[in-house]
C-alpha cells in the first residue's frame, strides 16, 4: 500500500505519463489544447478521465446542480445518441443517476477498460493507449453536437 505522499507523487508521475504519451501521438498532433474537458461550452456537461485500482474511465458528465436541467439535457443527448456513438462498437454505457464520493447526483455516458490497476506501473501504457483513442473518439463526437445543446 502507498502512503498519501506516496499515492499523491504516483498520480503526479501517472498524469505528467499520460501528457507525454499524448504528446507522441500521431492522431493527436497538431491541436491548440490536447483536451476540452472542462471547456465544452455547453453548461453543466464536461468531459472527464477517471482512473482506479479497477480500471480506466472515459466519460461525458452532465453534472447541473438541478435534477430538471440534468434530465433536460441528459434528454438532448439521448436525441444524438447514433452521433455520440460513432465508432464505439459496443456503445457507451449511460447511468442517469451517478453519484459520485461527494454525495452529488450527476448523469454519466461513458465507456470503461476494466482489469487494469492504476498502482501497477506495467498497467499504465494499457490506461494510456485507452484513454486517449477512447476521449478523442468521444470528445471528437460531442464536439459534433455541441453546438446543439448550448442554450
Amino acid at each position: 500500500m502507498y502512503s498519501k505522499d506516496e499515492l499523491k507523487q504516483l498520480k503526479v508521475e501517472f498524469w505528467e505519463s499520460f501528457a507525454a504519451y499524448c504528446a507522441v501521438q500521431p492522431y493527436l498532433r497538431r491541436r491548440r489544447k490536447m483536451w476540452v474537458l472542462y471547456n465544452t461550452k455547453v453548461k453543466g456537461v464536461e468531459l472527464k478521465f477517471e482512473v482506479n485500482r479497477s480500471g480506466a474511465y472515459v466519460i461525458l458528465e452532465v453534472n447541473h446542480r438541478q435534477e430538471a436541467q440534468r434530465l433536460e439535457m441528459l434528454e438532448k443527448l439521448t436525441w444524438y445518441k447514433e452521433n455520440l456513438e460513432a465508432e464505439f462498437p459496443d456503445g457507451l454505457i449511460w447511468d442517469i443517476c451517478y453519484v459520485r464520493e461527494t454525495g452529488n447526483e450527476v448523469a454519466r455516458i461513458y465507456t470503461k477498460k476494466e482489469g487494469i490497476d492504476f498502482h501497477r506501473r506495467e498497467d499504465w501504457g494499457e490506461f494510456f493507449s485507452f484513454m486517449a483513442r477512447q476521449m478523442y473518439l468521444l470528445e471528437g463526437n460531442f464536439m459534433k453536437i455541441a453546438e446543439y445543446l448550448r442554450d
